[in-house]
């Protein structure tokens, strides 16, 4: 009888597998898009820079004007107390929201919405960064830390700057309890042993003479046992890139 293999005890989920979102300071997103900042500015005061376990980025914990408080992504340069603006009408200044379209074209951005209004959902982790590239009419080019050209509606949402915590990964760990720890934080079961380094009860890739898959790596997503179910599951393509 073999052990139970690391993708069976992952959908299983418990303890080693599941996210500690008790940790968690909450959900990173722009306010709510309503008719204050698309006909003008909201102007809100960074009252707390917060740690989040897991998150490569500081959060700032902004209260607005509104009476609300929301976290946004810090970029790098802001501090407590400063004042950030929100809206149409808001200055080019790090740590400002923007549409897309009021943005000039160079500037450095961070946290950009792919639909107006979703709260963001591109460039967030630390010391990240796209630039805008051009304007259309209604469209609005930019160029995504991957050196991807993607374009966005004009009224999609951006803060200015780059994303703080950058070069976190810069300083070595130096050994291997310290990276255990790192990503215990984010759920992420080290270290990962390779399927073709075990014995052949435990891994459909286990065992022979040498190491070697014996079999194709590529499965359905809809393959059962959900033992088998291991290597590159539902790939749309596999190989070197040509």
């Amino acid at each position: 009888m073999g052990k139970r293999l690391i993708s069976q005890r992952r959908g299983r989920g418990g303890s080693v597998y599941t996210c500690p979102s008790h940790k968690r300071r909450g959900e990173a997103k722009y306010r709510k898009y309503d008719d204050a900042e698309k006909n003008g500015k909201v102007i809100g005061k960074i009252i707390d820079i917060l740690h989040d376990p897991g998150r490569s980025a500081p959060l700032a914990k902004i209260l607005f004007e509104t009476g609300e408080e929301k976290l946004y992504i810090v970029p790098e340069g802001v501090k407590v107390g400063d004042i950030i603006e929100c809206g149409y009408g808001a200055s080019i200044k790090p740590g400002n929201v923007l549409p897309l379209g009021e943005i000039p074209e160079g500037i450095p951005v961070f946290n950009i919405e792919t639909i107006p209004g979703d709260g963001g959902k591109l460039v967030r982790a630390g010391g990240g960064y796209a630039y805008v590239m051009t304007h259309d009419e209604d469209t609005t080019y930019v160029k995504l830390p991957s050196g991807k050209i993607k374009a966005f509606d004009s009224k999609c949402r951006a803060t200015i700057g780059v994303v703080a915590g950058g070069g976190r990964l810069e300083k070595p760990l130096v050994k291997a309890g310290k990276k255990y720890h790192a990503l215990r934080a984010k759920a992420i079961k080290w270290p990962r042993v390779r399927g073709v380094a075990m014995n052949a009860v435990d891994h459909p890739f286990g065992g022979g003479r040498h190491q070697h898959t014996g079999k194709p790596t590529t499965v359905s997503r809809k393959k059962a046992p959900a033992g088998r179910k291991v290597g590159h599951i539902s790939a749309r393509r596999t190989g070197v890139r040509k």
